[in-house]
């Protein structure tokens, strides 16, 4: 039990470790944002869409509202759980 535990926590420490990686990816250009939500990878399937486009340079909390109006997405929707309607046209709004 206590090894599971810690393999859990170990797990999720790496998904964090990766996730806080892939921002500052973002954050410096060096990955497209269009790509990321086309074909997220694993440690972006639970990652919050708003925290992912508020990482972009120059996406203020303003363009993200009016983004998720315009697309009718959730403030609290995790990449994975976008659908293909949302996803497709948060990448069509791009760059914001």
């Amino acid at each position: 039990m206590r090894e599971q535990r810690f393999g859990a926590l170990a797990k999720a420490n790496e998904v964090r470790s990766a996730r806080a990686h892939l921002k500052r990816d973002l954050a410096a250009g060096r990955i497209d944002l269009v790509e990321v939500l086309s074909n997220p990878p694993v440690c972006a399937q639970t990652a919050m869409v708003r925290d992912l486009l508020l990482s972009v340079g120059k996406v203020g909390p303003a363009r993200v509202n009016r983004a998720f109006a315009q697309c009718r997405i959730a403030d609290t929707k995790t990449v994975g759980g976008l659908s293909d309607r949302q996803r497709a046209a948060l990448i069509r709004l791009l760059p914001l």
